[in-house]
């Protein structure tokens, strides 16, 4: 969709091009430069003619212009580089809308791609060229599109990695030109300085290559502004980030670094940062980076274990808040209780008072009442009687209040006489179940021996017995089938009562067999 309000010299620029043919293309759009540079920098006039040149597809039209042969193009290498200009200007502040993820996806890695391809053209013309003057016009071209490429790199810096993966960047690095490697370590000096991080997001077969060559250049280039510029790639790139400070002290590829670089020849332009390279790279400096990678080790486990109790505290906070409250207003309504009671008390106070003052009118009232009745003569009985009956109630009072004060203090011998009783009464029927139990499982002790004077009453009774029921006993002889009896002694024993059965036939325990014997 194409937006309102556009630049009128935006519209009949992309109406020329579109009109025109295609060798004359690259040299209309070289008008593009005119209209950005008259435009206030940073303003949103050119924010707003970068969205038109964008919508009008003006920077599409720039890059395929740069993937064309240079020798068909008019204006050769100055228009194509005055084109990355262009294209690297638009790029940078343009804020594409809804074709967001086409213009940060496709087309600014193919601008990146585009700009290390044209470098790599023009470092293989300059290493061809014959020419002084042509070296010198290729070598200006060259760094046009190495500025142009780091002004789109600054605008978009999650390009720096899509640089550094780039076989065409690690083909310009490992030039052996001196002005080509000089102009593309400085490259990679100015994008690290912009965001070092992405160093280590790339393979580490990329980055070793990268090492090699910045050691390469520093150890084996005799130009000493390759060396300066390589020894301040490696110094900055040992600083950024431990790990490459580490690669560079312990692995076997890099071993006597150390050694070689203290015969560099002192006192030259770079010799300050070749000692700092050297410092670091020393057993020492190497030590105080352990301690310093052990120190920040320590200070993020302190701080996920910091946050972990933070975390922790917070989660319990609204509890503790809550119990906080809850006492607070507990004691909060006890103390309103507490103060809502002694106003209750002392409303209560005031009442009673009141009420006594007013009793005490009232039986004043009556006392006047009673003394206008009575007549003058009867005036000092009735006081007397009213006296006597003061004093009657005084005493009553006094006494009560005496005889609470004596059951007060007699309370606690009546409850040690009360517990005494139950004890003794549990005492007696503990004991009196345990006779009981006895006697229960005693043995039985035996019969007892009839004294002579016993046997002698038992007999006597028997003797009674049978004088006194002969006939009855007799009758008991007779049985029709002549079947035998006991004797009259000893039946009689059994008519005897119960009490005596026992002695009694102890007691004829030696007649019994004269008895049977008779019989």
């Amino acid at each position: 969709m194409k937006p309102t309000g556009t630049d009128p010299r935006i519209l009949s620029l992309a109406a020329e091009v579109a009109k025109s043919p295609e060798q004359n293309v690259p040299v209309i759009l070289l008008k593009l430069k005119e209209i950005i540079n008259n435009t206030p920098l940073g303003s949103s006039e050119l924010k707003k003619i970068k969205q038109d040149i964008y919508c009008y597809d003006l920077i599409q039209y720039c890059l395929l212009v740069l993937t064309q042969d240079c020798s068909r193009i008019q204006g050769g290498w100055t228009t194509v580089s005055q084109l990355t200009q262009i294209l690297s200007h638009c790029c940078v502040g343009l804020e594409p809308g809804e074709d967001a993820e086409e213009f940060y996806n496709e087309l600014l890695p193919s601008a990146v791609e585009n700009f290390l391809v044209l470098g790599r053209r023009l470092q293989t013309c300059f290493i061809n060229a014959a020419k002084g003057e042509e070296k010198d016009a290729l070598l200006h071209f060259f760094e046009v599109v190495t500025d142009s490429l780091f002004w789109l790199l600054g605008g978009h810096v999650q390009l720096i990695q899509n640089v550094l993966k780039s076989d065409h960047f690690l083909r310009l690095l490992q030039t052996d030109n001196v002005q080509i490697g000089s102009t593309v370590m400085t490259v990679l000096q100015n994008i690290l300085q912009i965001n070092s991080g992405d160093l280590l997001r790339i393979e580490g077969k990329i980055l070793h290559s990268i090492l090699d060559e910045v050691v390469y250049k520093l150890l084996s280039t005799p130009s000493p502004v390759i060396r300066g510029t390589a020894t301040k790639l490696l110094l900055l790139m040992a600083e950024s980030h431990q790990e490459i400070l580490i690669l560079l002290r312990l692995s076997a590829c890099y071993k006597g670094l150390r050694s070689l670089l203290n015969k560099q020849e002192p006192g030259t332009e770079f010799s300050q940062e070749l000692r700092q390279l050297i410092g670091l790279l020393s057993p020492k400096a190497y030590q105080e980076v352990e301690d310093q990678k052990q120190h920040k080790a320590a200070c993020l486990i302190q701080a996920y274990w910091k946050g972990f109790q933070t975390r922790k505290r917070l989660k319990k906070l609204p509890s503790a808040v809550i119990t906080l409250q809850r006492s607070f207003r507990s004691k909060r309504t006890k103390m309103l209780m507490k103060l809502s009671r002694q106003k209750e008390e002392e409303d209560q106070r005031l009442q009673l008072q009141i009420q006594r003052q007013r009793a005490m009118r009232l039986s004043r009232e009556i006392r006047l009442n009673m003394l206008e009745i009575v007549h003058p003569g009867q005036v000092e009985k009735h006081n007397r009687e009213i006296e006597e009956k003061s004093a009657l109630i005084i005493q009553k009072h006094w006494k009560g209040y005496r005889e609470r004060k004596n059951f007060r203090q007699q309370r606690p011998s009546l409850t040690e006489y009360k517990a005494a009783v139950i004890l003794q009464r549990a005492t007696l029927k503990f004991l009196a179940k345990c006779r009981k139990k006895k006697k229960q499982f005693a043995p039985w002790p035996g019969l007892r021996e009839l004294t002579d004077a016993r046997r002698i009453e038992l007999k006597q009774q028997v003797d009674d017995y049978i004088r006194r029921h002969p006939v009855w006993l007799s009758d008991i002889r007779c049985d029709q089938q002549g079947a035998p009896f006991p004797s009259t002694r000893t039946t009689a024993t059994l008519l005897l009562g119960q009490g005596s059965r026992r002695e009694i036939s102890t007691a004829q325990g030696g007649t019994d067999g004269s008895d049977q014997h008779q019989h």
